[in-house]
């Protein structure tokens, strides 16, 4: 098959690579109908990340099930799914407890954006969906659930989010943006985003933000604090994964308020004595996907959320390489990619 491979910072390459296979009576394999990039994914690209020459790099998507290992029962050959990034079997302790991204079957998408990808623990972590046929939106939101559209609501959660709340998002990617929907649907009544990036606010706003704050660092904080009477927010989800998003996040929640974070850590410094001191909880991580599938499919089904929207590119998947170059360049916020 063609797949998209990493070979150093910067070196994106689409070529052909050998088709994936049943490893395991559960895996099965899916035909990749869209994928796309992801923020993470420009940590590697950026050389951010150790890099394995050579490797498949993608780990959302949508498409048909190709085949199914001899113990998988409930997904067949023919369904179309939603591909979590994160697989799991949905039966152990972990998963019994809404830790999906802790199996301990864990494991990962590794070629979303190819042709084919294998997936593990099939029957646990697919959900099967009727297929989008041409509409493009419905299409473009089913592949935000794989991953961006769950991990920000994971960050809603994490934040305890609930009615009536102030909730900040910091960040502006897919993530962040997601978010901004996941606070919006859990009830808070004040929604904040922080981005200095006018397509990116426009969005924000359109998926329910009532402010944004285009600054940055303390004097983001300071202007969100004013925007909060001095008190601060009682939800912040952290959507970026650096050491000043992290700060900042930190710095705009209440005493007694809650940041969940999603972004993939980089060079992080936790302020304990300030968490300590203000009595501020920090919770969140990888997104167990799975537990949020039904109740977010249901919502993209109904037409209450769009998350697809993120979407503002569109390339062929033997372009991949432009795709990265325009996300890294903030010339897209994210990218779909189709066979």
């Amino acid at each position: 098959m063609h797949a998209t491979t990493i070979h150093a910072a910067g070196d994106i390459r689409f070529e052909e690579v050998p088709d994936p296979q049943l490893k395991r009576p559960t895996d099965a394999i899916v035909k990749v109908t869209a994928g796309c990039i992801c923020g993470s994914d420009l940590w590697p690209y950026r050389g951010e990340n150790r890099i394995r020459p050579g490797a498949t790099i993608g780990h959302e998507c949508v498409g048909v099930v190709e085949e199914v290992g001899s113990e998988v029962r409930d997904i067949r050959a023919g369904d179309f799914v939603v591909v979590p990034f994160c697989h799991c079997d949905n039966t152990c302790a972990h998963c019994r407890a809404g830790v999906h991204s802790a199996c301990v079957n864990l494991g990962g998408t590794t070629s979303g954006q190819a042709e084919y990808a294998r997936v593990g623990q099939a029957d646990g972590s697919l959900v099967r969906t009727e297929a989008p046929a041409d509409d493009d939106a419905l299409l473009a939101s089913l592949l935000a659930l794989s991953d961006v559209m769950p991990t920000g609501w994971h960050a809603a959660v994490a934040a305890g989010v609930k009615p009536g709340d102030t909730a900040v998002v910091v960040g502006d990617g897919a993530v962040g943006l997601c978010g901004v929907i996941a606070a919006s649907m859990l009830g808070a009544e004040r929604i904040i985003a922080m981005s200095r990036h006018e397509p990116r606010q426009e969005l924000a706003r359109a998926f329910g933000a009532t402010h944004v704050v285009a600054a940055r660092g303390e004097e983001g904080v300071a202007e969100v604090r004013e925007l909060t009477d001095g008190i601060g927010a009682d939800a912040v989800l952290e959507c970026v994964g650096t050491n000043d998003a992290m700060t900042t996040a930190i710095g705009v929640a209440r005493p007694g308020g809650g940041v969940g974070f999603v972004g993939v850590p980089h060079g992080i410094e936790l302020p304990v004595r300030t968490l300590f001191e203000r009595n501020i909880g920090l919770r969140g991580g990888i997104a167990p996907v799975r537990r949020y599938l039904p109740e977010l499919l249901t919502a993209v089904q109904e037409r209450r959320i769009e998350p697809g929207r993120v979407f503002d590119l569109a390339l062929p998947l033997a372009e991949v390489a432009d795709g990265y170059r325009a996300m890294d360049e903030r010339r897209a916020i994210k990218v779909l990619l189709r066979p």
